[in-house]
Order: structure tokens, then C-alpha cells, then sequence
């Protein structure tokens, strides 16, 4: 059996034209379904649904043979388990692609907040993201770690700014925020268990060449 560690919404969704290039197509929907293991149309293949951060975990210790995660996931995962096995990382399939930025309130100087050398409160999820980019500016900061709602962090005074996912900035906009700085570009890899890479060469083989001739180009 090989199982795959997906998370709900866009990587789901995204990840199903590269199944289907590799001959698996997932029988049910897992927005309709309350199943948390989804069988597909191979009999040995099946998916599995965890919450996004989740998904590294499962593949590390083998609860899942290879998944589908972030780049800000990944490397969130390694940050705070410096110690873990490593991951196999064969490919960046180049989907569900965004950008962790700062954000500040449209009325804040974040530049001259930043010139100044004032400790900045700084909210998020992606909190080793966050300390690195600020260590290599320089910038001193105090970090709050939120898991959602980022935009009221800054709108409610518990913090300056924020490190967040980007992709269309239609929120930051109707939050009346800004994106100040861009940290870095994110899309999602595959990840693969390196114990099953060598136990289950072939078939997880047969579905990484898959995947690699069905990626899009940029």
C-alpha cells in the first residue's frame, strides 16, 4: 500500500491533475466526505487527510509514504525539528503558489519603525520564518505566535506587524493593511519518507516521473 498525505482546499485540489498523470484519481470528495482516508482508483494507492502542518509529520514518521506540503510548512517542520529524519525532496511541483510577507497596518512607518532599530511585536504562524528574516535585517523583535485571523493582530494593537501567507492581497486590502515586504516565494512540494523510497522504490518511483512530466512550467 502506498499512502499519500494530503491537506484539504487548494493543495487538494491542485494536486489532482498530477494524480491523474500518474493514472490515480481519488474516488471521493473529501468536502462532501468524512472519511479521512480516501481510496483511489489504484487498489494499493490511497490518500490520506491531515491538517496542512501536519503533513511533514506524517511523512517523517511514517504515517504516510510521501505528501504534498508548503515550502513555508517544510521549512517551519525542519526549524522546529532540527533533529528529525530528513525528508527526500525530489521535486517542486510548482502549485498552490504564493508568498510570505510582512504586513503592517496602512497607516504605520514601518520603514522608519525599522530605520529607528524599535522593537517591532510581530504576530504569526511561521514564527522560525520570521526570527530568521528579522535576524539577518538586524531588526530586534517580539514574536506572538498566532494560527489564524492573522489581519486583526495589527488592528487591535496586539501587534506591528505581521509574517502571513500572500497570494491575491485582496485581504490585507479589506483589512485596511499593507504588504510591506516580501520574504519569499512558496509553492508545494512533494516529500517523500526515505525508509519507503527504499522499500517501495518502484511504485513510489513510477509516481514521483509521473508528477515530474506533468508539472507545469512557469
Amino acid at each position: 500500500m502506498i499512502t499519500l498525505a494530503l491537506s484539504k482546499g487548494r493543495i487538494f485540489e491542485e494536486t489532482l491533475p498530477l494524480l491523474a498523470a500518474a493514472g490515480i484519481e481519488v474516488l471521493e470528495d473529501p468536502e462532501k466526505s468524512r472519511k479521512l482516508i480516501l481510496p483511489t482508483s489504484r487498489p494499493e494507492v490511497r490518500v490520506v487527510l491531515v491538517r496542512a502542518s501536519d503533513v511533514p509529520t506524517y511523512v517523517e514518521y511514517g504515517g504516510a509514504d510521501l505528501g504534498v506540503t508548503g515550502l513555508d510548512t517544510l521549512l517551519e517542520h525542519n526549524m522546529e525539528h532540527p533533529g528529525g529524519a530528513s525528508l527526500v525532496q525530489p521535486l517542486d511541483l510548482r502549485i498552490a503558489k504564493c508568498r510570505v510577507s510582512v504586513a503592517v497596518r496602512s497607516d504605520f512607518d514601518y520603514a522608519h519603525a525599522v530605520r529607528q532599530g524599535s522593537r517591532l511585536k510581530v504576530a504569526t504562524k511561521y514564527v522560525g520564518i520570521a526570527r530568521e528574516f528579522f535576524a539577518a535585517k538586524g531588526v530586534h523583535v517580539d514574536l506572538i505566535k498566532l494560527y489564524g485571523s492573522m489581519e486583526l493582530a495589527p488592528l487591535t494593537g496586539l501587534a506591528d506587524a505581521i509574517v502571513d501567507l500572500v497570494s491575491t492581497g485582496n485581504t490585507l486590502k479589506a483589512n485596511h493593511l499593507v504588504e510591506v515586504e516580501r520574504i519569499m516565494d512558496i509553492s508545494s512540494r512533494l516529500v517523500v519518507n526515505p525508509a519507503a523510497l527504499k522499500l517501495k522504490r518502484e511504485p513510489i518511483r513510477a509516481i514521483i516521473d509521473s508528477f515530474a512530466s506533468a508539472i507545469r512550467p512557469d
